[in-house]
Formats: structure tokens, C-alpha cells, sequence
């Protein structure tokens, strides 16, 4: 793991410089790029330096009874092979920076189609990478286009793609990919949940899924596109919600489409009676965070995949229609359980889709260097990051070694031996 540890110190020693080609490529906040996109990796790295090993050392496997006389059976972790990886631009340094070192601490040998949007982030990590020892073919990459994509997956021949980005793209992908077989990890949209139950500490979880909602400008997977409240603490929440909307600044959107697409769900959830903060409309140029209070939970906005700090806060009447609303989409990243009762909220989280729960908290913990993400439904499949994203970058072998001394015999045994076995057999597994 030597490279890992090289490639770390040398993203610190270019902090300040990747946190100011970020800062110019997508107008974030430098302080808010250090601890949501640079920390992250580095805590991954330093996580990989001292557990790597472990999880993909080889494995006993357990004894498998009296007929396995002499047997040693070893399940070993091999490379998958060559692994492309198509990368996203919203955490340009954390989620490529984390996929890569997956892929080559496993073994494999990795192609890169930078991101578009984040060409020059992520052709600065790419070159740490290379510096830190990562040469041909182990690492090479291609240019950050659209077009770079297709031509990948046209003409090149991978035993794994990588993929974070967008639904619709990602069904194009899987379509592609079938035809040859070849495995995928698919990271997709999420539109995701925030429950508030009724003895939550509402200012906490308003603190706190208005962070996750406004973090990034709201362009992260992960962040709540809802948020669902028991009725006894409805007006609370609102009243500890709303004037975190109406103090708030116009962001700026990476894609402007996006921003467009905010605005027309508002104006349709104001059209449909919903009561809108802030009151004003949003701007043409661009977007403030927006809370849309006593959402219809059929509005649109309630259930969209949009990509900023728009949210739809719902009025819930009683437990079962929490459940049925926090599960009527069909995207699951992650949910968030706002509540006092630990034995509640663990009873939900059983009951959820999501692959990732929360309990007061939103979206924070799922930066663990240890944990994993997986979708599911149309939010994807496949773990990344963690143990399982780890393993998920190699593929099982099983070797087994049998005694040249003890060993069941192979020739078949008297007609009074085999009338013994079967007695045996039948005292042995009733």
C-alpha cells in the first residue's frame, strides 16, 4: 500500500492548490471543498494504509463436515481485471479519488474518463497519481467529453465499469454493458427522505437536513429531496425551518438546466397550493434554497430526481403513512430518522429501502472511510467505498487442498458399509 500512502501526502502537500482550482471550476466555497471533498479522501486513504490488507487477505473456510476428510478449502480475493471508471463532477476529488484507489489497491489496472465539469480537478488528481507512482498501464486516462464516454464503452473492453452520475445515463450504461456482459457498479440519483417523528428535537433535525440540503449548493446524490412530518410536531419543525430559507443566498447551479428545472417544481408545488419559502420567486439567473411547506405529497417536487436545494416538507397523520410515503420512491440512497426513541427508529430502518439509514443525522456519516454505499431501485446497484466497495473491486477464488494421506476413499464401499453410511446419514442429519 505504498503508493496509497504517497499519493496521500502528496494531495496534502497540493491542498491549497486543489482546493483553488476547484474553488475556480465551481465557484464552492474553499473551506466547504477541504472538509466535504479532500478530508473525505484522505480519511479513505489512511483507512485502506491499515485495513486493505486485512479485507482482501485470504480466508479459511469453515468445516464442512465429516465427508470433507483432508480437505483445506481458501476463499482468495483476485483482481477483477482492467476497471473503467466514468467519473461524476459534484465531489470531483472524494468520489473519483475514492473509486480509483479502490480499483488499484484490489489489484486491477484503471481507465478514467474525467468528468466534463470537472476536468481540471480531476486531471490535477490524476497527475498526483501518476506521480505518486501509478504509471502505464496501471493508470491512464482519457480526455474529460461526452464524447471520450461513448467511445469508451464503444470501443474499449473493461471487466468492470464504474459509474456515479445521473438515472437516465445510467440505464443507457447497464444497456450497453449487457450486451457484453460486463459487471458494473452503478451509482445513481437518489431522491431521498428526511422523517421527523413527532418526539424528534425539531431543531436539530432542521439544522440538520438544511446542511445536507445546502451543501454543494444541494448538488449532492445523498442530500433529502423531502422531508416527512408527524403532525404533533408539524408546526414546530416550520417553525424552526423557515427562516433558515428566508435568510438564505442565491447559489449558483453547475448546470443551468438544473436550476431552471428547481424553479419550475416550485412554481408548480405554489400553483398546487403549496405555501413557498422564501416568499419571492426564484431568481432567472439562478436559485435559492427553497422550502415548499404543506406539500400535496403527489407533487411533483415531492418525488423528483432535481439536482439543488429545493425541498418538499410533508404532513404526516400517523406512523403507517410515514412508512408508505419515506418508501414511495422508487430512488434509495439514503434516509434520515429524526427521533428520541432508539428502539423507533431502528424499527423503521427495517423497514426501509434505503442503503443507508441515518438517526439524527443527514448525510454526514455516510462519509465514513469505512462504511459503504449501495443503491437501490433506481438509484443503482452495487456497494462502493468501504469493505464491501473494496471487495466488490475483486472477484472470489476458492482453492482447495486435499491430503494425500487422509482422504475418503474413492471405490465404492461393501453392500454392508454402504447399508452402515446410510444409517449413519439418517442418525447424523434428523
Amino acid at each position: 500500500m505504498n503508493w496509497i500512502r504517497h499519493w496521500r501526502r502528496s494531495i496534502v502537500r497540493d491542498l491549497s492548490r486543489l482546493v483553488t482550482i476547484c474553488a475556480d471550476e465551481h465557484n464552492r466555497p474553499p473551506f466547504e471543498i477541504l472538509m466535504s471533498d479532500l478530508v473525505p479522501l484522505l480519511d479513505a486513504c489512511k483507512w485502506h494504509e491499515r485495513f486493505a490488507r486485512k479485507v482482501l487477505r485470504d480466508a479459511r473456510v469453515g468445516h464442512g463436515g465429516l465427508w470433507r476428510l483432508g480437505q483445506r478449502h481458501t476463499l482468495c480475493r483476485a483482481p477483477i481485471g482492467h476497471v473503467a471508471i466514468i467519473a461524476t463532477w459534484n465531489y470531483p476529488y472524494q468520489l473519483l479519488g475514492i473509486q480509483l484507489l479502490q480499483a488499484i489497491a484490489a489489484g486491477n489496472r484503471v481507465t478514467v474518463k474525467p468528468s466534463e465539469r470537472a476536468g481540471r480537478c480531476q486531471q490535477a488528481l490524476l497527475e498526483l497519481a501518476r506521480e505518486a507512482g501509478l504509471r502505464d498501464p496501471r493508470l491512464v486516462w482519457t480526455e474529460a467529453t461526452r464524447e471520450a464516454g461513448r467511445d469508451l464503452l464503444e470501443f474499449g473492453q473493461f471487466d468492470h465499469v464504474i459509474f456515479t452520475g445521473s438515472t437516465a445515463v445510467g440505464r443507457t450504461i447497464a444497456a450497453t454493458l449487457a450486451e457484453t456482459l460486463t459487471p458494473s457498479t452503478l451509482e445513481l440519483s437518489g431522491s431521498d427522505s428526511a422523517i421527523v417523528f413527532e418526539d424528534a428535537d425539531v431543531k436539530l433535525a432542521a439544522d440538520s437536513i438544511y446542511f445536507a440540503l445546502t451543501l454543494n449548493a444541494g448538488q449532492s446524490c445523498m442530500a433529502p429531496r423531502r422531508v416527512i412530518v408527524e403532525a404533533g410536531v408539524y408546526d414546530r419543525f416550520v417553525a424552526a425551518f423557515r427562516p433558515k430559507f428566508e435568510n438564505s443566498s442565491q447559489v449558483r447551479l453547475i448546470r443551468g438546466t438544473e436550476a431552471e428545472h428547481c424553479r419550475d417544481l416550485v412554481e408548480r408545488a405554489r400553483s398546487e397550493g403549496a405555501e413557498i419559502t422564501p416568499e419571492q420567486p426564484c431568481p432567472s439567473d439562478g436559485f435559492s434554497p427553497t422550502a415548499v411547506l404543506a406539500c400535496p405529497a403527489e407533487a411533483d417536487i415531492a418525488s423528483s430526481d432535481h439536482f439543488g436545494p429545493a425541498i418538499a416538507v410533508i404532513r404526516s397523520e400517523n406512523r403507517n403513512e410515514t412508512i408508505s410515503l419515506a418508501e414511495s420512491s422508487m430512488k434509495s440512497l439514503a434516509t434520515s430518522i429524526y427521533t428520541n426513541s432508539l428502539s423507533d427508529a431502528e424499527k423503521l430502518a427495517s423497514q426501509l429501502s434505503a442503503g443507508f439509514i441515518t438517526i439524527n443525522d443527514c448525510m454526514l456519516p455516510t462519509a465514513h472511510p469505512g462504511v459503504s454505499i449501495a443503491g437501490h431501485g433506481s438509484s443503482g446497484w452495487g456497494p462502493s467505498r468501504g469493505k464491501l466497495g473494496l471487495l466488490a473491486m475483486t472477484r472470489p477464488r476458492f482453492v482447495s487442498h486435499t491430503s494425500r494421506k487422509w482422504r475418503l476413499p474413492t471405490n465404492n464401499p461393501s453392500m454392508r458399509a454402504q447399508r452402515n453410511i446410510e444409517r449413519f446419514v439418517r442418525w447424523w442429519y434428523k
